[in-house]
């Protein structure tokens, strides 16, 4: 038997939340994130979500307060926080308040990796503009050799 909900399941990196009723299942998060259900599994097990609820049938039911963490960890792996770092961030978290300046330390450590990671990336990406240029000026003046009266293309 197949069960439809009325939550909207928009696609994941839209910003967009499903809209429903508070309470989404695993397929409605995954649908949502992106995400397989295998992975957000696997985020239970290894501490990365906090405690999911569940149904009195023991489905489980994600949270809006779920779908920010979420949003978190996927921020987290787009900039390539190790697995381990975004478990140990959570564990912080969920020990309280006397833990934020660790958080703070483990964030910031993080984001001058980011930084330098960007750093390397822009670098990279002058080298492929320079060669990119370079091949465009080379093919504009064959094109420009070749429309020339008389000038026969060597593929003639």
């Amino acid at each position: 038997m197949t069960v439809t909900t009325a939550i909207d399941t928009t696609p994941a990196g839209t910003g967009r939340r499903p809209r429903g009723r508070g309470r989404y299942t695993i397929g409605e998060v995954a649908a949502y994130t992106g995400l397989s259900a295998h992975t957000l599994r696997w985020y239970e097990r290894i501490g990365l979500m906090p405690h999911v609820d569940r149904s009195h049938t023991g489905q489980r039911r994600y949270t809006d307060r779920d779908l920010d963490w979420l949003d978190l960890v996927g921020k987290l792996r787009l900039t390539g926080m190790p697995v381990a770092d975004m478990v140990r961030y959570a564990e912080l978290v969920r020990e309280g308040e006397h833990t934020v300046a660790e958080r703070e330390r483990l964030l910031s450590a993080h984001r001058e990796d980011v930084r330098r990671r960007m750093a390397e990336l822009r670098s990279t990406l002058d080298v492929l503009d320079h060669k990119i240029d370079r091949y465009a000026r080379a093919r504009r003046a064959n094109e420009e050799r070749y429309a020339a009266p008389g000038v026969t293309s060597p593929d003639s």
